[in-house]
């Protein structure tokens, strides 16, 4: 039952074919086989009855800095081994009002940042899952759940999804409300989702899309519906920009070879892919992108790193105190250009569909001391653009993916657009052999 994906489940649920308590039982005794050498939980929970709705009986693996009241959420921390949450997040009450129950609180690296935990990338154990969503991916990859949450605030869904061979959306900014979800930076975290396919995660996002009072930021989804009798329709023949950004020299030759590859099976198909370069006024992003987390994450966590220095990661510390030494100028004049960027996205982009790139410069690095650079991602973020990464190939055994990143708010097109350059890629379904 570990290879059938979120919405294959949801129908063979609703026809009578799968039933949800044997559905959910074998997800559970495959994490519990499994996890002793994956390490993708925190916690497992306990079994309960299925629920109606459109996710019922849906087991999802959530992201340990995600707020669930009858399960311990640590944050990756030392400081919160042992805090249960008084309230689900909001997205967490959503998925449970729609059916879905939770499967456990999947591993992330200290407050999202980049202390690592013990996770395993499931293609070849001792190389990194990614982070910050380091048991989300591996989960997913793994077939011990069909759909998972995690969160970005710079590279931390698209990068550990890329490493796993999975599908990754960052939706827009304001899509999915945080409330409840732990916080790293405020102007730049997103929740995002793990899954098996693009219309899973089109599913998933049309669900769980909302807004909160409580969590004002960005601006809601245009509120779409995905049949799951019907998936995702194609839009055919996309016109794709092949963009370089970040630190392009950097990248890996098969990762650039698995980008061109995929480029040549677009245009093959019918696509148009050509190169573009954006506006000049891109390039401070990054930079600026770094100067908001640090601010906001400085402003955060000062107060704990004083109160438990013994309890902290040195990465942690050296986020708060470069975040205290940067003036308030510099992160106001940041703020406006993400503002500035954001805006101006679309015209930068026009007369493309979408945006093709890199989601990080190669396959998952070995060891699990370090996840992986984000600087493929960390513009995308900071403009808060809809971002989606695609399994296209593998390099030494471990996966390779592609991203595509539309303007803001364009989420169903790019899903519309992403699905139809993974029928392209045609690349099979696979899971690791653990």
């Amino acid at each position: 039952m570990h290879e059938i994906g979120l919405v294959e489940a949801v129908l063979a649920i609703r026809a009578g074919r799968l039933d949800p308590e044997a559905y959910a039982a074998a997800l559970r005794t495959r994490a519990r086989q499994l996890d002793p050498i994956l390490r993708a939980f925190t916690v497992l929970a306990e079994p309960g009855a299925p629920a109606e709705g459109p996710l019922g009986g849906i087991p999802v693996a959530v992201k340990d800095i995600v707020a669930t009241r009858d399960l311990p959420t640590a944050n990756g921390s030392a400081i919160d081994a042992d805090h249960v949450p008084e309230a689900d997040a909001w997205v967490v009450a959503r998925l449970r009002d729609l059916g879905a129950a939770v499967l456990g609180k999947t591993v992330t690296t200290e407050f999202a940042w980049r202390h690592p935990g013990p996770t395993h990338n499931p293609w070849r154990l001792g190389h990194t899952p990614g982070g910050s969503s380091s048991g989300s991916g591996a989960a997913v990859a793994a077939g011990l759940a069909p759909l998972a949450l995690g969160s970005q605030t710079f590279g931390s869904v698209i990068r550990p999804a890329a490493f796993c061979g999975v599908v990754g959306l960052k939706p827009s900014y304001g899509a999915i409300p945080r409330t409840g979800v732990h916080p790293l930076a405020g102007s730049l975290d997103h929740v995002g989702l793990f899954t098996r396919s693009v219309t899973d995660a089109a599913f998933a996002l049309a669900l769980l899309a909302g807004a909160s009072d409580a969590d004002p930021h960005g601006q809601p989804l245009p509120p779409f519906r995905i049949d799951p009798e019907q998936g995702v329709e194609p839009l055919a023949a996309p016109r794709l920009a092949l963009v370089r950004i970040g630190p392009w020299d950097q990248a890996e030759p098969a990762a650039l070879a698995c980008l061109e590859a995929a480029a040549e099976r677009f245009r093959a198909a019918g696509g148009r892919v050509e190169s573009l370069a954006l506006p000049a006024s891109f390039d401070g992003a990054a930079e600026a992108a770094r100067t908001i987390l640090a601010c906001e994450a400085s402003a955060i966590y000062a107060p704990l790193v004083s109160g438990h220095p013994d309890k902290v990661s040195a990465p942690l510390r050296d986020l708060v105190d470069e975040g205290a030494g940067i003036p308030a100028g510099r992160y106001i004049a940041a703020r406006q250009l993400q503002a500035e960027l954001r805006t101006g996205f679309g015209a930068a982009v026009a007369g493309f569909d979408a945006l093709l790139t890199l989601p990080a410069p190669g396959a998952a690095p070995e060891g699990l001391a370090y996840t992986g650079d984000p600087s493929f991602c960390v513009p995308f973020t900071y403009l808060g653009v809809p971002c989606l990464t695609l399994p296209a190939g593998d390099a030494r055994g471990l996966p390779l993916g592609i991203q595509l990143v539309a303007p803001y708010r364009n989420d169903l097109r790019l899903l519309r657009i992403a699905r139809w350059c993974e029928t392209v890629l045609d690349r099979p379904r696979r899971f690791p052999a653990l």
